[in-house]
Formats: structure tokens, C-alpha cells, sequence
């Protein structure tokens, strides 16, 4: 016999499931290029704290910095989130319709062979079979 539903008491909060999704932090570029001049003017050892302030990793710092110098401030403005595919989606698919070729050309193979097989067990048979007849 199942349960019966219990109620929440008043005092319980019902949490909003819209306030706890996360997202993906966005940073506008303006924001970029002064924490890469707050950065550079940095002493030694005071930019880990800078990071810690703007809950930022080195890293961020690393690939701003090369966006910049490669393709000044257009390539600040958006970043694609991840890392850049090595090949394109026909590239891919490409790929395994050859995996799928190789796999049917074993099949066939296989196939080929059973029946080469055969035929040679039942050209065997039929001697057996007119040998052995008067």
C-alpha cells in the first residue's frame, strides 16, 4: 500500500527551478580588455588575486590575450565555447561511411567465402554420390 502525499509544513521553502539553473558565464569585451590591462599592470604575486576577485581562471587570461595579439578586438567580442572541431561535419560523416564500407566489404568477404565452401562440399557430394553407383 503506497504512501499518502505528505504536505509541507509552511516554514519549508519551495525552491525555483529557474534560479537554479546555471549558465554559462558571457564577458562583453569591454570587460575583457580592462581585466587584461589590470592584468598587465599587475605587480608580482598580485595577480592571483585579481583572478580571485573576478572569479576568473589564468587560462581566460591566456586565451584573451591570444585572441587579441591574432585578431585584435572582433575576436574578443564572441567565443565559441569549447574547443574548435578538427573536422567538419561532412569530414566526419565522410568517415564513417567508410567505416561502413570497410564493414560491409568484410561481410561480403565472408559471405563469398561461405558459398565458395559450399559449392565445393557439394561438388565433393556428387562425386561421392556417382562414384559409388554401378
Amino acid at each position: 500500500m503506497p504512501k499518502p502525499p505528505t504536505e509541507l509544513p509552511d516554514h519549508q521553502v519551495t525552491p525555483n527551478p529557474m534560479l537554479e539553473k546555471r549558465t554559462r558565464r558571457q564577458f562583453s569585451t569591454e570587460y575583457k580588455l580592462r581585466i587584461l590591462a589590470e592584468a598587465d599592470a599587475c605587480q608580482h604575486g598580485e595577480l592571483g588575486q585579481l583572478l580571485r576577485r573576478e572569479k576568473l581562471y589564468n587560462s581566460q587570461l591566456t586565451t584573451w590575450r591570444k585572441e587579441l595579439a591574432e585578431s585584435g578586438v572582433e575576436k574578443l567580442h564572441k567565443t565559441a565555447p569549447g574547443p574548435t572541431p578538427s573536422k567538419t561535419p561532412e569530414q566526419k560523416r565522410i568517415e564513417a561511411l567508410g567505416r561502413e564500407n570497410a564493414r560491409l566489404q568484410q561481410r561480403l568477404s565472408t559471405a563469398e567465402d561461405c558459398l565458395s565452401l559450399q559449392k565445393k562440399a557439394l561438388s565433393m557430394l556428387d562425386r561421392l554420390n556417382n562414384g559409388s553407383e554401378p
